[in-house]
């Protein structure tokens, strides 16, 4: 059973929300998010990135950063940048990217069911990002980005979602520079919002797409107050939450590039790819983009090839090793090129595939060695392997569009 709660959310004034709404906080560098808040006193970066409004030399996880996350946000409600419900809702967010939309519930979920594993997981997280996040959480009390998650499509939560798009008007319509249409509807009946919630309940598991570090830190700041006494009914025991059924999400690839052949010539190199793959090199030389599962482009000194796992290579009957990407690791990175931990290994980088195979010849032209394209992993993948409650190799799912930081807040008192 999948508890979805409904809660007050604050929220931008519609005039302004195009502006305030920022991408997540851990999809740029400190740099790039002050170049991206120029002239734009609004966006919500200044929160989540706190640093760019304090010296460029300061340490991000320095107290005065979550102070100044707190400050800020504070100030955005008091000159009313933001409103607050005044009743507990649930809302519908939806997407837009070029002809494809996903749509999304907006709701709570629940710390007990993240730990009693009701809400699966499908990656390792890291301490130091956690405490980050912890931080920023306490300070600030309240939840300022939503955890993407997703769960095995059920009909009758679409059937109402539609309707009540179709018989109401949207409170938020605009357009994202990335040319992605963000637009949110306020369920506000009920009757409605207490129909949503019991199918939900007919749902069995909730899975993280996307904000794992955001998850774990909002269950441990929900049990560090819990410390304190609790009911089980304040806000602190449950997290902003965005939930997508399965079928709408749209995963990329997530190629991969690197510095070096380890020490073996190219020919070398080649030649030791043999054993486990098929390999071809193209003719026309144009960028291989993978068509199906256990396909590969690879570019080295101005040269596509197209490479194809023999059998035997992988274990088709284990849901992590027949990924691409531990393909990959298993019989390329770690045994041929050295890269042991490719969550460490300052040789490998990781290249989102919203920027084209064009970004990986141009990678290899600037200094990088091999580039490796890859065949997304899908959503069945990821499910799949956390029911199986194992870890996926580190960068195996690329989700657009990204959902917007700033929409909504989860106040925890």
């Amino acid at each position: 059973m999948a508890i979805l709660r409904s809660f007050k959310a604050i929220r931008p004034r519609k005039d302004i929300v195009h502006k305030v709404a920022a991408l997540p906080y851990d999809v740029m560098s400190s740099e790039e998010a002050r170049n991206m808040v120029k002239d734009n006193p609004y966006s919500f970066l200044h929160v989540d990135r706190a640093e760019i409004d304090l010296d460029s030399d300061i340490d991000l996880y320095d107290k005065k950063v979550y102070e100044k996350a707190r400050d800020n946000l504070n100030k955005m409600i008091d000159e009313g940048i933001y409103i607050k419900d005044d009743k507990p809702y649930l809302y519908i967010y939806k997407l837009v990217m070029d002809d494809r939309e996903q749509i999304g519930i907006v709701g709570c979920t629940s710390i007990d069911e993240y730990r009693d594993n009701i809400i699966k997981k499908h990656e390792l997280t890291r301490e130091d990002k956690e405490l980050d996040r912890i931080n920023h959480v306490d300070y600030c009390n309240a939840h300022t980005g939503p955890i993407f998650l997703t769960y095995r499509s059920k009909q009758e939560i679409n059937n109402v979602i539609k309707v009540w798009m179709k018989n109401n008007e949207p409170v938020y319509n605009f357009k994202t520079e990335d040319n992605i249409k963000h637009i949110i509807w306020v369920i506000d009946n009920d009757n409605i919002i207490e129909k949503i919630k019991e199918y939900f309940k007919e749902v069995k598991y909730l899975y993280i797409a996307d904000g794992h570090h955001r998850a774990a830190s909002a269950v441990k700041v929900g049990l560090k107050r819990r410390e304190k006494g609790f009911s089980g009914d304040e806000e602190f025991n449950f997290f902003l939450s965005v939930l997508f059924p399965h079928d709408q999400l749209h995963i990329m690839d997530y190629n991969r590039v690197v510095k070096d052949l380890n020490g073996l010539s190219e020919e070398e190199f080649l030649n030791s790819l043999n054993e486990k793959f098929i390999v071809e090199k193209l003719e026309d030389n144009e960028p291989c983009k993978p068509v199906k599962k256990h396909e590969f482009g690879m570019y080295i000194n101005n040269k596509w090839f197209k490479l194809t796992a023999k059998k035997g290579s992988f274990n088709i009957k284990d849901p992590v090793e027949r990924l691409d990407v531990s393909i990959l690791q298993n019989n390329i990175l770690e045994p041929i090129l050295g890269i042991k931990d490719p969550r460490t290994d300052k040789r490998i980088d990781f290249v989102g595939g919203i920027r084209g195979l064009k970004e990986l010849e141009a990678r290899v032209h600037n200094g990088m060695k091999v580039a490796f394209s890859m065949y997304p992993t899908t959503i069945e993948d990821l499910m799949d392997i956390a029911d199986a409650n194992k870890i996926m190799p580190p960068k195996s799912t690329w989700f657009e569009p990204k959902l917007r930081s700033g929409i909504f807040i989860h106040s925890l008192s």
